[in-house]
């Protein structure tokens, strides 16, 4: 297994299981209290979803072997941060309607029908809250096209060096064929010098034979 993505995990494991006790003490807060906790959490989810990504560029850069086990175990991970996110937004919601109880009851208190200027204050307010939303969710797909290509990237990285390492393993291959063959031209060598001498030999033994014989002949 990757130490990296052992790191990880330890990370959102402890940051989980601390996000499940806050999440589980909301209904019982009010007010600001119920406000910082709430605020807390959704820090909390950010860095667990940083996790996640960490975690799945990790598992993504891995052989496959690895990556298999390692995303099947991240995908438990994201559907357990999935009911969090739900749990807390049900708490936001519910926090947001009481305190948007709370606002119609106290304009309500003080005068039955709102002006002109708080109409159009609540215009202005509910315009920028849009456009606040419809820059969250352009950041967001940013992150999220950003995070497709850092994956892809790592997905090329690793096949090319998958890769490399094939070329690798074949210039050895090619590298021991070659002393191999040096080596043959070597024994042949050596074994076409011995046959020379041992040519030369049996030639001049021939004819030093053939000297002698001549030799006797004529001496008689």
């Amino acid at each position: 297994m990757s130490e990296i993505f052992d790191g990880y995990e330890r990370q959102y494991c402890e940051l989980s299981a601390n996000l499940s006790r806050k999440c589980t003490s909301v209904p019982a807060l009010h007010g600001e209290e119920k406000k910082h906790k709430l605020t807390e959490l959704k820090t909390g989810l950010d860095e667990a979803d940083s996790l996640i990504r960490r975690m799945d560029l990790e598992a993504r850069s891995l052989p496959p072997t690895q990556k298999a086990t390692l995303l099947a175990k991240l995908r438990e991970y994201k559907s357990d941060l999935n009911n969090l996110k739900r749990d807390v937004k049900k708490s936001a919601s519910t926090d947001a309607a009481a305190a948007r109880d709370d606002l119609l009851e106290s304009g309500m208190a003080d005068q039955a029908n709102p002006t002109h200027d708080q109409r159009g204050r609540l215009l202005m307010s509910t315009e920028r809250l849009n456009q606040s939303g419809e820059r969250i969710k352009e950041s967001k797909r940013t992150l999220l096209e950003t995070e497709e290509l850092g994956v892809s990237i790592l997905q090329d990285l690793h096949s090319q060096r998958q890769t490399l390492l094939h070329a690798q393993n074949t210039l050895h291959g090619v590298d021991d064929n070659i002393g191999k063959s040096r080596r043959i031209l070597n024994s042949m060598s050596r074994r076409m010098s011995r046959n020379k001498w041992i040519m030369g030999s049996i030639i001049g033994v021939l004819i030093l034979a053939i000297i002698l014989v001549i030799y006797v002949k004529v001496s008689r």
